[in-house]
């Protein structure tokens, strides 16, 4: 449980020290790696993969995560048109709703596809184990995210907002 703990903090200190190192447009594509290797490391920490099946499951969540950006893809480029087109007609906003209904229910499908999948290589547990991670994992980045925004800004002379 240590050993769990301490690599948990020790991927939270470097997700926090890539974020400070994060400068702009130009480090996109390294800081998305960056936190795409941290992801890996947490989920594999956390689900306790044999090495059998590390080999099988993680050609497979690739292949989910690949798809599953594409779709990510789609729908903000759809959300980033209707930011663009303020003045819609009611015909045109019907449409971008519906489309965001199909690019949801895209996702669900995607999800469910996978889930049967990840059930084929792995026992129930750590399919759940993957879940709780991809979540947790999501929660610490945004929390992490979120304090170094707000230094950005306290540091900029803004006063810091409220603690929650």
């Amino acid at each position: 449980m240590k050993k769990s703990t301490s690599i948990v903090i020790a991927l939270l200190l470097l997700c926090s020290t890539l974020l400070a190192q994060h400068h702009g447009a130009e480090d996109r594509k390294e800081y998305k790696e960056k936190i795409k290797s941290m992801k890996i490391a947490f989920i594999t920490e956390k689900m306790d993969l044999t090495p059998e099946e590390a080999q099988q499951f993680w050609p497979v969540y690739n292949e989910y995560e690949n798809k599953r950006e594409t779709l990510l893809k789609e729908k903000w480029a759809e959300k980033k048109k209707n930011k663009e087109n303020q003045e819609l007609s009611n015909e045109e906003i019907k449409k971008h709703i519906e489309n965001h209904f199909v690019t949801r229910q895209k996702e669900l499908d995607l999800d469910k596809e996978y889930h049967t999948k990840f059930l084929a290589v792995l026992p129930i547990k750590k399919v759940g184990a993957l879940y709780m991670a991809r979540e947790q994992f999501k929660r610490d980045l945004l929390k992490k995210m979120k304090n170094h925004k707000q230094g950005e800004h306290h540091r900029e002379g803004h006063p810091a907002p409220p603690a929650e």
